[in-house]
């Protein structure tokens, strides 16, 4: 598949996206997570992650869409894309999913590890390695993506 092939691909699918949630914020946040904003639990209080945006927090997904080493991608109101995970330890980041070097929303499909204590996600298309609790590349110090406040609520 060549590049223009991909690009194409890509853009369609943000803008796609994009014109969700123009039309429905709230549910193209839920859409984009693959889940509802909760789920109730035992207690019937709704389990939800929720991401700090310039409308406030924001119900993105359920903690059990999270899985240690797997991002999830999540629609903002304003159409921005962040791409959310958890370690092995319950700590959850959030950073922007969009590859600085590229322009393609896709960080939340990248590699995750950590490199002296700092845990990254890898760009699954050129492969830089950006820091999940501080946005900066790791391999070109130049280079951050936004972060997001992100915490379990209910």
């Amino acid at each position: 598949m060549s590049t223009a092939t991909v690009t194409a691909a890509v853009t369609a699918a943000v803008t796609a996206t994009a014109d969700l949630a123009a039309a429905a914020p709230d549910a193209a946040c839920g859409a984009a997570c693959g889940a509802a904003a909760g789920v109730a639990g035992a207690a019937g209080v709704a389990a939800t992650v929720e991401v700090q945006c310039p409308q406030g927090w924001l119900a993105v997904c359920t903690p059990g869409d999270l899985t240690p080493g797997r991002g999830v991608a999540a629609l903002l109101p304003d159409g921005t894309q962040v791409a959310l995970f958890i370690d092995r330890g319950g700590r959850m980041y959030a950073i922007g999913n969009r590859d600085p070097f590229t322009g393609a929303q896709v960080l939340s499909r990248g590699l995750t590890g950590s490199a002296a204590g700092r845990p990254f996600v890898a760009s699954p298309l050129l492969k830089q390695r950006f820091d999940l609790a501080t946005g900066d590349c790791l391999d070109d110090p130049s280079v951050t993506v936004p972060t997001y406040r992100v915490r379990a609520a209910g």
